[in-house]
């Protein structure tokens, strides 16, 4: 079957106005102001000028779930196909966290490979906070050419009480086998690093990078949205040649702390130069803990839904803001990782889409490699 999407106002993630897609054999085939084709074997769906993105790619999720921190009570659930799929979110990537030995890479890489068997395109990373880094198969390059979802090594943790406390020299080894693991594999290669809220923020990276021969976009820091003074270093990363990740799932605490909301880091990575640096993902799954005076308080589970909260907000504030937070959902993200046929609606690209109305801004049709997820009349 060939699916025809008419009359969709299409943000490649650049916006391209009005326009008909085709879908075929998982591909997109075609991009025009109008494609005549009809027939038995074409589906045409009239999107009647809904908005027409790439699948969002969620560089850090925890679909097997997170937390633990606080005792067993505190350990958050699976994050299901459907919670991805309603989010718009075709290619979660997975972690562990702080937890790798409750939950472990095996249980990581099941779960990932649930998402892939009911119909989206995730991927993950070996690895966890810690170092050495756990692996599946002994090796971290083994990981990522023998493991078919594996595309990097996350979430490590750095300026973190919960993390190792890795020296620079283990942080530079690391990525150099990350990068040759991702140099053979033909995507990923990169280090997904957990910037926790110590002093230290970045300098272990600079350390690191500092008289190697590691080019910076090995390095993938996220969370960078902590601080104002951990985003501008981030944003000091990318304007290096590196790539930064912002954080949407908050709780009121850390905005009274002094996080910086999402859409404000889109704006500054914009006014530095680097929009097309700057990547947003969810941590869904993961727990957003919050610590008074050393002690866990609270918990609560991180949601990909939060998504769709923010392109609301964008669609609703105007062109530019969409525009850049779409790029930072879907074609910035795809880059980071090297996913080079996600993020993008464009000739031969994946055929993952994410349809949202044009007056309420919700989810209309979700598709990954083709397929529809989330039909109009039938929502998952």
């Amino acid at each position: 079957m060939l699916t025809l999407i008419r009359n969709a106002r299409v943000y490649a993630p650049e916006p391209l106005g009005v326009c008909d897609v085709l879908l075929a054999g998982g591909k997109i085939a075609q991009i025009a102001e109008q494609i005549d084709l009809s027939g038995d074997a074409v589906s045409i769906i009239d999107a009647d000028e809904a908005i027409l993105a790439p699948g969002i790619v969620d560089v850090l999720t925890h679909p097997c779930g997170g937390g633990g921190e606080g005792g067993f009570a505190n350990r958050t659930a699976e994050v299901d196909f459907a919670t991805f799929a309603n989010a718009g979110v075709t290619t979660p990537v997975g972690a562990l966290g702080t937890d790798s030995t409750g939950r472990s890479l095996d249980v990581l890489y099941a779960t990932t490979m649930q998402l892939r068997a009911m119909g989206l395109s995730p991927r993950m990373y070996t690895g966890a906070y810690r170092v050495p880094v756990p692996t599946m198969t002994g090796d971290v390059i083994r990981d990522l050419t023998h493991i078919d979802p594996v595309i990097g090594v996350g979430e490590l943790a750095i300026a973190d009480h919960r993390g190792s406390q890795p020296s620079s020299e283990e942080l530079r080894r690391v990525a150099a086998e990350t990068l040759t693991g991702g140099t053979l594999l033909g995507e990923g290669g990169v280090v997904f690093l957990h910037v926790g809220s110590g002093e230290s923020r970045l300098a272990l990276v600079r350390e690191a990078l500092s008289g190697s021969d590691l080019p910076p976009r090995v390095f993938f820091p996220t969370h960078c949205n902590r601080t104002p003074e951990l985003l501008a270093e981030a944003i000091e990363h990318a304007q290096q040649g590196g790539y930064f990740d912002v954080t949407a799932s908050t709780v009121p605490e850390f905005l009274a702390q002094g996080e910086v909301p999402v859409l404000d880091a889109l704006a500054a990575a914009k006014d530095a130069g680097v929009a097309d640096r700057i990547t947003v993902s969810s941590d869904a799954g993961g727990s957003l803990p919050v610590y008074e005076g050393g002690q866990l308080t609270a918990v609560s589970r991180a949601e990909p839904g939060v998504f769709l909260d923010l392109l609301k907000t964008a669609l609703n504030d105007g062109l530019e803001t969409t525009k850049h937070l779409i790029a930072a959902l879907t074609r910035n993200p795809a880059k980071a990782l090297n996913l080079n046929n996600k993020g993008r609606i464009a000739k031969g690209c994946d055929a993952d889409l994410l349809m949202l109305s044009h007056d309420s801004h919700g989810p209309e049709a979700v598709f990954c490699n083709g397929q529809s997820l989330l039909p109009v009349d039938a929502p998952v």
